[in-house]
């Protein structure tokens, strides 16, 4: 592996945000692509983050660090990616439903899905079923990502699938849920097209849906 891509590696993997820009900048005026610090440095990162997090060897502030100091990256890298032509694994909009100001773990799915190359439209907390409708109409969205971290909260998401079905724009685009109270057999009930129970099942449910 270039020994750049792995000083990035190591970089998010400790959270390191100031290791982590200097990383993208060295890789950057060593005139490597921009696509390939993303894809061997930054989604290869995550990916890494991700096992650790699945196998019990990071916890979710390991992973929050990880995923912020890739972002601060990402920053940097992003101004070079949009002149080279990288193409975005895909849209994602992205919001905790109508009544719930939980946001520790959208916040981690949407670092998570940047870090794996999508493009996310966060729209907050507490967004009510339109504003969702509204992103999907106004085009340019694969996906719509819906957390929750209450049970009460939990009807929000059937409320805002069923604005999405009324508006006439469900075959647009799929739908994933997730958070503490959500399961897989709820996500079925609702009529979402996915359900993951962590940040880093998100990333791969996310590339199967628009896969």
């Amino acid at each position: 592996m270039n020994p750049q891509f792995e000083a990035l590696q190591n970089a998010i993997l400790e959270g390191d945000v100031e290791a982590t820009k200097e990383s993208v900048q060295a890789a950057l005026d060593a005139g490597l692509e921009p696509g390939a610090i993303l894809a061997d440095g930054m989604i290869a990162a995550m990916k890494e983050v991700g096992r650790l997090f699945e196998e019990g060897e990071y916890f979710v502030p390991e992973m929050l660090i990880a995923a912020r100091a890739m972002q601060a990256g990402l920053g940097l890298l992003k101004p070079h990616l949009a002149s080279s032509d990288v193409k975005s694994a895909g849209t994602v909009a992205i919001g905790t439903v109508k009544g719930d100001l939980h946001d520790i773990g959208k916040n981690l799915v949407a670092l998570m899905l940047e870090g794996a190359g999508f493009e996310v439209k966060d729209l907050g907390v507490d967004v009510a079923p339109e504003k969702f409708v509204e992103a999907v109409r106004a085009g340019d969205v694969d996906i719509v990502a819906l957390s929750a971290l209450l049970t009460t909260t939990m009807a929000s998401m059937k409320a805002t699938i069923e604005a999405i079905q009324q508006a006439g724009l469900r075959d647009q685009v799929k739908i994933m849920v997730g958070g503490a109270p959500v399961t897989q057999e709820y996500a079925e009930q609702i009529g979402a097209d996915g359900y993951s129970q962590d940040a880093s099942r998100a990333v791969s449910l996310a590339q199967s849906l628009v896969g």
